[in-house]
């Protein structure tokens, strides 16, 4: 790990500014998977500002019945809060579903959306990788790609988002509230906060230098049946092949997320239309346009059976 200088903010505002004035600074909060990145040396920060004293570790009501989730809450303080248990489930479930119970201790709501990609062409530092080093290629593409995605790719990089929890955010419509440099905040849809790689595969969200998250908003319940469900290659501790989240009505309806499929949780509005028609008719208008590998094409198969494995649940 290389040497870098330390400060702990004591305002929002205040730390954004102490990041926008230095290109080499970063944010630390649980520090889950920046430490890891530092240790590797993928991640080389000169200097850390820490934000664990600024008071946003609180989950609150909103004034049109939703919550407001403090950056700062911990995954496991998310996970178990009797609001979130009793009206968005599917968020509860998917926390659950991932990482150890350790790390959801440390982990917190705006660092989960922050996480950064587990394709071992990325942490491999004598690979080519285009989001670690831009410009330098991407090895996954003709290399081993099982785990890596399917759709919303680029000839550029075929990663995908590791987290489970912003699968479920995705499914519920949240927001990403943040503050910048100087003091101004903004609300940005999480439809719109992770991006597609396209030529630009490191430039992975929507924030600008030394913008802050602050708070996760999700709107008022939406009812419905709760489901999450991860496949992996072992029960515990590892990342998803494939992942469903899904809010499903009585009368077949719903809304359906796919996670460890693409570069940001998978959701087209589409799939949620042909949710009644069944699995695979919500399958074929979410992967339409995929473009899977020789190695992972079965995720495509897998999800739709994740999927219809979910409606029959609800339906039973």
């Amino acid at each position: 790990m290389r040497a870098f200088t330390y400060e702990r903010a004591r305002t929002p505002a205040a730390a954004a500014a102490a990041v926008a004035a230095n290109k080499g600074a970063k944010f630390i909060a649980g520090g889950t998977n920046l430490l890891d990145l530092m240790k590797l040396e993928i991640e080389t920060p000169t200097h850390l500002v820490d934000v664990q004293d600024l008071g946003l570790d609180r989950i609150e009501e909103t004034k049109d019945g939703g919550l407001r989730i403090g950056t700062l809450v911990s995954n496991t303080a998310l996970a178990s809060d009797r609001r979130v248990r009793k009206d968005y489930g599917v968020l509860t479930r998917a926390i659950v579903a991932g990482a150890s119970g350790q790390l959801r201790n440390k982990a917190t709501t705006g660092g989960n959306l922050l996480q950064r990609t587990r394709c071992p062409y990325f942490y491999d530092t004598n690979q080519a990788c285009n989001k670690r080093r831009p410009g330098s290629g991407c090895a996954a593409i003709g290399g081993v790609n099982r785990q890596l995605g399917v759709i919303g790719t680029s000839d550029a990089c075929i990663a995908t988002h590791p987290s489970d929890m912003a699968v479920a955010l995705r499914v519920l419509d949240a927001s990403v509230e943040t503050v910048d440099a100087g003091g101004k905040t903004r609300s940005i849809p999480v439809a719109e906060f992770h991006r597609l790689p396209g030529d630009t595969p490191h430039v992975e969200n929507a924030l600008q230098p030394g913008e802050l998250i602050t708070a996760v908003t999700l709107p008022a319940p939406i009812g419905g049946s709760h489901f999450y469900h991860k496949v992996r290659d072992r029960a515990s501790y590892a990342f998803a092949l494939v992942s469903v989240a899904a809010v499903l009505k009585a009368d077949g309806s719903g809304r359906v997320a796919f996670g460890g499929v693409a570069p940001k949780p998978w959701r087209v509005e589409a799939a949620d239309a042909q949710l009644p028609a069944g699995a695979g008719a919500a399958a074929r208008a979410a992967f339409a346009g995929a473009r899977p590998t020789h190695e992972n094409a079965f995720k495509i198969t897998l999800a739709e059976r994740t999927l219809a494995a979910l409606i029959a649940e609800n339906r039973a």
